[in-house]
């Protein structure tokens, strides 16, 4: 009978912020899908006209949907590659004695707390711009001609900048999972003269295969609204080619004025997150369970 009025006064303690919770996430979702069923111009208030699914059919159709989801596409799976590749790369440096290691490991992980209007206004100003930025500088001293990196290389870019901001974020976790790696495992590899290049894939990569899942799982959610590094840098171009969905969505809101239109992208965009983060989540479950 206590178990049972306990479990009561929790549900009843619990329900005000999980309605709370509710209402945060429902109410929005709800309120975007009914504007997706409407011709909606914000320059012409009060003109709006129920039109179904025609703002869908408009957004998966019009040639600046596939471009952008390409871009969305290209620069989750390049920083990824990026974070994931280096980032144990640097997780096994900083998992070394030497001296300094507890300042090297906070520069490393420092750019995590820049905010990302931050890091591309210094990458954009500081880095790159290609008459006063210290790759031009480079460049020049060594004889090369310059590069306008936003002109010529704009989504490589965007995937520097994004990868950089990101790259703390996976050494973390992967040094942090690497340092739990047992002693006795070392020991015994060490004993049996293991090579340094099968103990690295067969006990470090092995060992690390959980935290490099939930590094991709955690990552990909973010990095499929990278958008201030792009509204910063480039604008969406040249063209669209810097163009994500996220910004497709942004543009067509608050350039176009077409809040219909942008209600179905920010649909269409919640659905193909989801079902991201299904394969991803289903992905981790398996290496969880083996």
């Amino acid at each position: 009978m206590a178990t049972q009025q306990t479990r009561a006064l929790g549900r009843i303690l619990v329900a005000p912020s999980v309605a709370l919770l509710f209402l945060w996430m429902i109410v929005p979702l709800v309120m975007t899908i009914y504007f997706s069923t409407l011709r909606y111009q914000l320059l012409n208030p009060g003109t709006e006209q129920f039109i179904g699914a025609q703002n869908y059919i408009y957004f998966l159709t019009d040639p600046a949907f596939i471009k952008s989801l390409s871009n969305t596409l290209l620069l989750v799976g390049s920083v990824l590659a990026i974070t994931v590749v280096i980032g144990v790369l640097l997780a096994l440096l900083l998992d070394q004695v030497f001296v300094g290691r507890s300042l090297v490991r906070l520069m490393v992980i420092a750019p995590f707390f820049v905010m990302p209007t931050v890091s591309a206004l210094v990458w954009k100003n500081l880095l790159m711009h290609p008459v006063s930025g210290v790759f031009a500088w480079v460049a020049t001293s060594l004889g090369f001609t310059p590069i306008d990196w936003f002109a010529l290389l704009p989504m490589l870019s965007i995937i520097l900048i994004v990868a950089w901001q990101w790259l703390p974020f996976a050494t973390l976790i992967l040094l942090t999972a690497l340092q739990s790696l047992d002693n006795d495992t070392k020991e015994a590899a060490e004993m049996d003269g293991t090579r340094p290049l099968p103990y690295f894939f067969y006990i470090v990569l092995a060992h690390l295969a959980r935290p490099i899942t939930v590094v991709v799982l955690i990552q990909t959610i973010f990095l499929l609204t990278v958008f201030a590094e792009i509204f910063v840098t480039t604008g969406g171009g040249p063209g669209l080619a810097t163009t994500n969905l996220a910004f497709l969505i942004y543009a067509q809101a608050l350039l176009q004025y077409d809040v219909g239109g942008a209600s179905a992208g920010g649909i269409v965009a919640v659905v193909l997150a989801n079902i991201v983060a299904f394969f991803l989540v289903r992905l981790i479950g398996k290496h969880l369970d083996t």
